[in-house]
């Protein structure tokens, strides 16, 4: 079996969430993405003291395919500078790992 990585990336608004999430999920960069709307997010960006509500979006890959996801989450993304972090997953449910991996494109 391959690697497996989830990805996590926060996005603006709800809208913004889908269109990344189904495009990934469309060319099988990744095998399911969740979208979790209502996170607040507190953070300095240049210079200031932020609060945002924005939505976190994790989905779920091949580590073989995660630089590709950021690239593309990168071309659609309005931040000038978005998360977008990969995390490897060591263990889980055998029958669900399997099935990201049937899920996402082969390389």
């Amino acid at each position: 079996m391959s690697k497996l990585s989830l990805i996590y990336v926060t996005v603006a608004n709800l809208d913004e969430a889908k269109k990344i999430a189904k495009f990934l999920v469309t060319e099988k960069k990744v095998a399911c993405a969740n979208i979790l709307p209502g996170a607040t997010s507190i953070y300095h960006w240049e210079g200031k003291l932020e609060e945002t509500t924005e939505c976190v979006l994790i989905a779920k890959t091949k580590t073989s395919l995660v630089d590709d996801v950021i690239t593309v989450v990168k071309k659609l993304h309005s931040y000038s500078c978005p998360c977008i972090v990969s995390l490897s997953i060591d263990n889980g449910n055998p029958d669900f790992l399997a099935w990201i991996e049937k899920e996402t494109i082969k390389n």
